[in-house]
């Protein structure tokens, strides 16, 4: 997946819906009430439960839930 497709996939996130990632090499990532953070200068794709920011490679995930 490309950065730009997933940041306007995770753009539906708005702090009340779950994120599930699944990444390339078999391994998974839940966020509780997940919240995409607007992109920033580094270019990162950025995610936070509003107490941990989790940073997603995008060219690794294989494919995202959202509910």
């Amino acid at each position: 997946m490309q950065a730009p497709q997933l940041r306007k996939a995770l753009g539906e996130l708005n702090g009340l819906r779950d994120l599930r990632i699944e990444f390339d090499f078999a391994s998974s990532c839940i966020v509780k009430k997940a919240l995409l953070i607007p992109e920033e200068a580094d270019g990162l794709i950025k995610v936070t439960d509003g107490s941990h920011v989790y940073i997603v490679d995008a060219e690794r995930v294989s494919w995202i839930e959202i509910g």
